[in-house]
């Protein structure tokens, strides 16, 4: 019998197919979700759904008939859709739970198990760790049928493509979007945002949008190294002026400019900021992972913006978005979520923003950046990811964390801070950081220079110092 223990991390349970990802460990989860629930309450319901990742049916089907089993109402996803939808229908039917069957970027072997609270983003810390104590080390599960619960009246299905569609058109004015002067490429990475941008923007140019949970082989996380046939298609078709990547299940978001130049996560928030605040004239406080840019406090001191930085994982800025009046809360990983709409990460809605704001302005995309340039000026980032040894990994932050780097090459800093992972503040202005993933085997390593060839040499000289 398997009894290991199931730990969620950053952003939820992972964990690799037919390994520990099994049909009876998700059924282990679902169990404990179902408990905890009961022990809140009666007459609870759960939306389920899953991405399109390998099992994503099979394994959302095993999680609805656990909660059935235990009296509680399912509201089943019909076929693949984004986590942005699952947290929308929560929020949007009143359920008290979501939970997607997804992996988010993780490479092609893993799926995961990531919980959504009413509000309609990621259910918080406290709350997850009180399901993950309740996670059974056994479980007998229901031989019954989906056909049974649905007839038994406890289990429904539900549109919820649809519903997120409907309300996107509530947004944004599609008729302008499809007149734009500047014409978008899509790269969906064969993930769960493309059904949607088909049938709203019909005239882009689509790329990976298929439906296949092999990825061929690529991670769909969007960042610039997975991304070149969406780069090269930019670079090389002049009437294309900007291209828009989501991962795996549509939450994060990847960006390229009209010369097929990759627009990293730090400047898409400071976009985001900039146009809802200079542009749109909201206001509220921005809230940013660790590990983004320090550019962000320079442009909310610019704005009398308040600011507040968070561990890294995004259930840490959902959760400050559920109790005070945000205007934009984001990763360095592409999570960003905006006031107007649910509090969770959302690559579409981000990239429509963005694209409409093209389309009203008659700018491109470099030249929104220089807009953002003239309040923080330039900079460029990258990230280094290291697939090592565990015990190494271990001991580099160790090692980190109890100040035994004294300078990394030539690059010397001033300040050292520790809140999720350890940022190193650089005497150049920049700054770089080392962090363990929270979800896979590897050692991140960021930086932020001047300029993309010193960015590149910051990686240089941090990774022979660390190896």
């Amino acid at each position: 019998m398997q009894t290991e223990k199931i730990k969620f991390g950053t952003d939820g349970w992972r964990a690799i197919i037919a390994q520990e990802y099994t049909v009876y460990n998700v059924a282990r989860v679902a169990q404990g979700l179902a408990e905890w629930l009961n022990k809140k309450g009666n007459n609870n319901t759960v939306v389920v759904g899953h991405d399109c990742r390998f099992g994503g049916e099979l394994f959302a089907e095993t999680t609805a008939k656990v909660l059935c089993s235990n009296g509680i109402k399912v509201l089943l996803a019909k076929g693949f859709v984004s986590t942005p939808m699952i947290s929308f229908g929560v929020l949007t039917l009143e359920a008290q739970q979501g939970v997607v069957i997804t992996a988010s970027h993780n490479p092609v072997g893993y799926n995961g198990f990531k919980l959504k609270g009413p509000h309609g983003g990621p259910t918080s810390p406290r709350e997850i760790a009180e399901v993950e104590a309740l996670i059974p080390d056994e479980i007998t599960i229901t031989k019954d049928s989906i056909e049974h619960f649905k007839n038994a009246g406890i289990l429904e299905y539900v549109d919820l493509e649809g519903m997120y569609i409907e309300y996107l058109k509530t947004k944004f004015d599609f008729t302008s979007l499809n007149n734009s002067p500047f014409k978008l490429a899509y790269d969906a990475m064969f993930g769960a945002g493309q059904n949607v941008v088909r049938k709203l923007l019909p005239n882009t140019v689509f790329i990976h949008c298929d439906d296949n949970p092999g990825f061929l082989g690529q991670a769909p996380e969007p960042i610039d190294k997975n991304l070149k046939e969406l780069s090269a298609t930019l670079a090389n078709t002049p009437e294309l002026k900007i291209g828009l990547a989501t991962d795996g299940d549509a939450d994060r978001i990847g960006l390229f400019d009209e010369d097929g130049h990759f627009v990293d996560p730090h400047h898409v928030i400071l976009l985001l900021v900039h146009y809802l605040h200079k542009y749109k004239g909201l206001n509220g406080k921005v809230a940013i992972a660790f590990s983004v840019t320090d550019r962000v406090k320079r442009m909310c001191e610019a704005y009398g913006l308040p600011i507040e930085v968070t561990p890294i994982g995004f259930k840490y800025i959902s959760e400050i978005m559920t109790q005070e009046d945000v205007l934009v809360g984001g990763e360095e990983s592409g999570g960003i979520a905006v006031k107007g709409h649910i509090p969770e990460r959302d690559g579409i809605y981000d990239g429509l923003l963005i694209y409409q704001w093209m389309t009203e302005s008659g700018k491109t995309l470099k030249q929104l950046c220089e807009e953002v340039y003239a309040v923080v000026g330039t900079f460029s980032y990258d990230r280094l990811d290291m697939t090592i040894d565990n015990d190494k990994k271990e001991s580099i932050i160790k090692k980190a964390l109890a100040g035994e780097y004294k300078q990394f090459g030539k690059y010397t800093f001033n300040k050292v801070e520790s809140v999720d992972g350890v940022k190193y503040h650089l005497d150049n202005g920049g700054w770089m950081m080392l962090r363990a993933s929270g979800t896979e085997p590897l050692l991140r390593v960021y930086a932020e220079g001047n300029s993309k060839e010193e960015t590149a040499d910051i990686l240089a000289n941090i990774k022979a110092t660390i190896l």
